[in-house]
């Protein structure tokens, strides 16, 4: 198992959170994720390591940006 955490941006809410959780839940591989909105933050667990590209995507696709922690 690995786990990786990202900064996202512009994340304000619960419904903020969902809607990230949403999309990165639909990359292949991961198993479990969470989303604090107030920190910014979203932690993956993985079988394997997600590429950050994959990650970045579902983030945007959300409507959010990951950026540098």
């Amino acid at each position: 198992m690995t786990s990786s955490t990202y900064t996202v941006q512009g994340m304000t809410c619960d419904h903020c959170a969902g809607s990230v959780s949403s999309e990165v839940t639909k990359i292949p591989g991961v198993t479990d994720i969470s989303v604090d909105a107030k920190a910014g933050r979203l932690t993956i667990i993985s079988d394997e390591p997600v590429p950050a590209s994959a990650v970045e995507e579902a983030v945007e696709e959300a409507g959010y940006t990951v950026v540098p922690a």
